[in-house]
Formats: structure tokens, C-alpha cells, sequence
């Protein structure tokens, strides 16, 4: 065999079985996780805590005039005796600040702060954190819609524990209607809450959801806040946090209605965005494998560059498959069964894709009774976000190695999608 049948061969080998290895890593985990879940009460009936320490909701708006009132005022609705609401402007264009103030003529729980300049969400929340003696804070954005009982289902675990410094919620989708829509929903539920599920059970997160996570204060303080040249703050504020050895929680009842990208070109620029700060990430907190102390954390390093490298490894697979047909390759033919099309190992990576979307609508079909219906569509989801996630990790660590460091993360106005009302 030929030293290129044998990268092929030896290629062909990782492209396939490593997602397929973790998708059923990410099974097991989830449902490690899930047996201990299930003995919660239902998400509407969060249990009663001890004592109601005060919380604060952060909406960090940029350009949020058309969504901020339905924000602020499910924010505002929290079955939570003892919160308020910092809305801060950062630096909109549009009629954002004068919704926030009318708004806060009418709620006295509800307080504006106004940035002159457009800093960055990773600013707003640390602007929001300063103005308040909370100890407790929750940071949505300012699209969100927030279960009333987000806020007692998070509370609960820094009370059980000191030494929790994040408990990250539950998105829901509520965009979907179109394809892309559709498929988000599902995966949320299947790729998005079963590797938080999964992670959970096996000790720490990779990221919490910048869309609803609560914090502990001073937790977030020990660390210097969250970093304005991140693209992703969610991200990193995950990783400065557990290298400091503060512990962090998933909690799945803690529910938040979102918009997300209903175009491929909203969809690209966000999942690039994303790719962007996972390798930002990366090349920031690449010293942890070289720290016996931090080996808690190796593991995730280890799937992040793992991740990369599978995309490289698709790519150029990519590239030899399509030449092999113009340029003879000394037998490679025989090996060519297509990286791509559903023959052998293909058709086994397929089914086990079915089998992880039917398991994670099955579990959090506790929170979204008709989650199943969009099982149909999640048979789509290899075909175009595989493409998507993969294009965009490969485009986006050279950006990121182009970009440098210190300069600030700003906002840009994302894709929302078509607004329907939620389904909570």
C-alpha cells in the first residue's frame, strides 16, 4: 500500500470514528446526567430555597429596539422575591435607548445604565455587575425571553455549594420557520444541551451559554470579569473560572426563549464567530497541558484541538477525493468509497446521528412537551451545519492568528430570524 492509500486509509479512519466515538460519549454522559435530572420536580415547580439572596438580570443591548420591551418585560415577570433588572445600552444606533427609558419610567425594578460608545457585550455585563450590591447575577441577551422560574432553579446551586461560580441554562429556540429554523431546534436539544448534559456528568463545561447563564459575583471578580477582546465571552469566562478551580453547573430547568439565524448568511457569520472564539480559546489556554494542576481541564483541550484537526483532516480529504477523478493517485480509487456519501462506516454514523437526536428530544421533551415533531427535520442537520461548522473552523483560525490579541471584541447586529411569539 502507497504511503498516500495509507493517510487515506488511516484518514478515513478518524474522519469517521472520532464523531462517532464522541457522539456516543456525549449518549452516555447525557443520560448518566438525565437519571439524576428526571428525579427533579417539573421545571414549573421549582423546589423552594432557604433564603432568597438577591439577583440581578443583565440585558447588555446593542440595536435592541425592536426586542428590548418583550426582553425587559419577561425579565421583569421572574417569580423571584428579591431581583432587579439593569438594562444597559451599549452604544445602540437605533431607538433602544428610548424604550429603555420609557420603560424605566414604569417598572421600579427595572434601572437604564446608557454607555456613551459601543464597548462590547463583555463591557456592558462588567458595567451591569458594578452597579448592583446583587451577589447574584444573570446575564441574558437583549432577545431573550426568561422563564419566570430561571432564576430559583440557578439560585438553588450556589446556595448547595460555595464553590459554584456559573450555572448555565437552557436555550429554547423560537425561531422556526424555515428549514434552518427547524433544525436549530433540534440541535439545541441534541448536540447543544445533550454535550452540556454529557460534560456535566463528566466534571466541566467547555462553555456556558452566553444567551442565560447565572454567576456568583465575586467568583467573577476573582478573575478580572469577563475579557473585551474575546469574541466569544462566554467561552472564555468559562475557562478563566475553572482554571481558578470554581465549579460549574448546568441546570436545564432554567429555561430562556431565543432568536436565532434563519439565512445561511446570518447562520455563517454566526457559527464563524463562534469558531473564532473557540480557537481564540484555544490558543489562549493552549498552557493548560502543560500544567499537571490544570489536568481537570485536559480533556477539553484535548476535543478542541481534536475538533480542528478533524476539520483540517475533512478538508483535505475533501480536496483528494475531488482529484483522485482527474489525476491518477496509484490505486487510491479502490479506497475511495467517498468521505461523503452514505456507503459502510457512513451509513453506521448516519443511524448513530438519528440515534442522538431521538435520545435528546426524548429527554428534553420534559420542558418542550411537542419537541418531537421536529425529529423529521433533523435528518438535514450532517448535510448542512456539518458543512457550515466545518468550513467555518477551518476559516476561522487563521482569522483568528491574523487578529492578534487586545483588540476589542464589538457588537454586530445578528441575524434574529422571523419573529414568531414563543411556544413556552
Amino acid at each position: 500500500m502507497s504511503t498516500l492509500q495509507q493517510f487515506w486509509h488511516s484518514a478515513l479512519h478518524f474522519v469517521f470514528y472520532y464523531p462517532l466515538f464522541m457522539s456516543y460519549l456525549w449518549m452516555v454522559g447525557a443520560l448518566i446526567f438525565y437519571w439524576k435530572e428526571r428525579k427533579d420536580p417539573p421545571f414549573s415547580e421549582p423546589p423552594a430555597l432557604a433564603e432568597y439572596p438577591k439577583v440581578a438580570v443583565l440585558v447588555p443591548c446593542f440595536n435592541e429596539g425592536d426586542n428590548a420591551e418583550e426582553t425587559i418585560s419577561h425579565a421583569l415577570g421572574l417569580q423571584y422575591p428579591n431581583f432587579e433588572v439593569i438594562a444597559i445600552n451599549d452604544g445602540s444606533k437605533d431607538n433602544t435607548a428610548e424604550v429603555l427609558d420609557r420603560l424605566a419610567g414604569k417598572y421600579e425594578k427595572l434601572r437604564v445604565v446608557h454607555l456613551a460608545q459601543n464597548q462590547g457585550k463583555a463591557m456592558a455585563l462588567q458595567a451591569g455587575s458594578l452597579l448592583t450590591d446583587a451577589e447574584y447575577l444573570i446575564g441574558i441577551d437583549g432577545d431573550a425571553l426568561l422563564d419566570p422560574h430561571a432564576a430559583t432553579w440557578m439560585v438553588r446551586h450556589f446556595l448547595e455549594n460555595d464553590g459554584v461560580a456559573a450555572v448555565t441554562g437552557n436555550p429554547r429556540i423560537r425561531t422556526r420557520s424555515t428549514l434552518i429554523g427547524r433544525i436549530q431546534v433540534g440541535e439545541f436539544s441534541s448536540i447543544v444541551g445533550m454535550i452540556k448534559r454529557a460534560q456535566r456528568s463528566f466534571g466541566r463545561l467547555f462553555t456556558v451559554s452566553g444567551v442565560i447563564t447565572g454567576f456568583r459575583k465575586s467568583a467573577v471578580h476573582s478573575v478580572g470579569y469577563w475579557s473585551p477582546d474575546m469574541l466569544t465571552e462566554d467561552i472564555d469566562i468559562t475557562w478563566k473560572l475553572q482554571r481558578e478551580g470554581w465549579d460549574i453547573r448546568f441546570e436545564p430547568n432554567a429555561l430562556v426563549w431565543i432568536l436565532m439565524p434563519e439565512t445561511f448568511s446570518g447562520l455563517w457569520k454566526q457559527r464563524l464567530r463562534w469558531a473564532m472564539g473557540g480557537a481564540q480559546v484555544l490558543l489562549k489556554n493552549i498552557d493548560v497541558l502543560f500544567k499537571p494542576k490544570l489536568n481537570f481541564l485536559w480533556p477539553l483541550m484535548m476535543e478542541l484541538i481534536l475538533t480542528l484537526v478533524w476539520s483540517y483532516m475533512m478538508l483535505i480529504m475533501a480536496v483528494i477525493w475531488v482529484l483522485h477523478f482527474v489525476i491518477p493517485m496509484g490505486g487510491i480509487g479502490d479506497l475511495v468509497s467517498s468521505p461523503f456519501l452514505p456507503y459502510g462506516t457512513g451509513m453506521l454514523l448516519g443511524a448513530t446521528c438519528l440515534l442522538q437526536f431521538a435520545l435528546s428530544k426524548w429527554m428534553d421533551s420534559r420542558y418542550e412537551p411537542s419537541l418531537g415533531k421536529n425529529y423529521f427535520w433533523m435528518i438535514w442537520y450532517p448535510f448542512v451545519f456539518w458543512l457550515i461548522t466545518i468550513t467555518a473552523s477551518i476559516v476561522a483560525f487563521p482569522k483568528v492568528l491574523r487578529r492578534g490579541t487586545g483588540q476589542r471584541a464589538r457588537w454586530v447586529s445578528p441575524d434574529r430570524g422571523i419573529r414568531i411569539k414563543s411556544e413556552s
